[in-house]
């Protein structure tokens, strides 16, 4: 029972909770499924919510917000494509906040690198390999349509991806290189990343760092969910989105427990 009172004490003290998208709430490339999407409508009932992903709007509209309950609670997420270089709020409608475009200078340096990786070992690739996001420019070693099976067998220890960053790391040394989904390398304009996000998040909704917490499955050196933890927002490390679900759950009952009690309830 301490144990419980203990967790409810730590959920009292957080007011946002922080997903990344692909590989945490949904496969890559893939639309939430009907017991993820419960869950999230579930707390988004209890807390904000925000979800902070390389993916770029639309992606967010098919994966995340097509496969939402319709009574989801709106109003209290937050959404943040290109690993936070844009932020969208609802009011009537999904407006957005901001957008850390680049130069059309800035794009061609940025591609000319990206083009520079060929290779890496791919035999086959599934649309385009380089997209311009914006405020972001993503290199799918497999395309951005390759199926999910052939993504997960290209660099599951991440090695090939890890070259990718050092050579680029070299050749445009003023952005920021990161790794994000299962194939993807994202570059940004330089400071600007998940961290960036999680800043902008504090100060529009005012929302202290500490009363945060971060999920996502690219939680080490190098991954594009690194830097919310370098951030400091207390951050859980999943494997997938089975694991999420798991990880949800138990965010939900200590949320819950974290409450006042109701006439005649008690935690037992």
């Amino acid at each position: 029972m301490e144990g419980v009172f203990l967790w409810a004490g730590f959920a009292r003290m957080k007011r946002l909770v922080v997903f990344d998208l692909d590989g945490t709430i949904a496969e890559s490339k893939s639309p939430l499924d009907d017991e993820m999407s419960a869950l999230l409508r579930d707390l988004l009932g209890i807390v904000k919510v925000a979800v902070i992903s390389g993916g770029d709007w639309p992606q967010f509209e098919k994966q995340l917000l097509s496969n939402l309950p319709k009574d989801a609670n709106l109003g209290e997420l937050s959404l943040l494509p290109t690993c936070g270089t844009k932020f969208y709020k609802f009011n009537s409608g999904w407006k957005k906040q901001y957008s850390e475009d680049f130069s059309s200078a800035e794009k061609k340096a940025i591609i000319d690198a990206l083009e520079a990786l060929n290779g890496f070992g791919r035999q086959r690739v599934w649309g385009d390999v380089i997209e311009d996001r914006g405020s972001q420019i993503t290199f799918s070693a497999l395309g951005q349509h390759a199926p999910l099976e052939e993504k997960r067998k290209w660099d599951p220890d991440f090695a090939k991806r890890v070259q990718m960053k050092a050579a680029l790391y070299k050749s445009i040394p003023e952005f920021s290189v990161r790794l994000g989904g299962t194939t993807s390398v994202d570059v940004t304009k330089k400071g600007i990343d998940k961290a960036y996000g999680i800043r902008k998040l504090r100060d529009i909704l005012g929302v202290k760092i500490d009363e945060m917490l971060f999920v996502g499955d690219a939680i080490f050196p190098g991954g594009n969910d690194y830097p919310a933890k370098e951030a400091g927002v207390y951050s859980i490390r999943v494997r997938d989105p089975n694991e999420t679900k798991r990880v949800t759950e138990a965010i939900i009952g200590c949320l819950d427990l974290g409450r006042p009690l109701r006439p005649g309830e008690d935690y037992g």
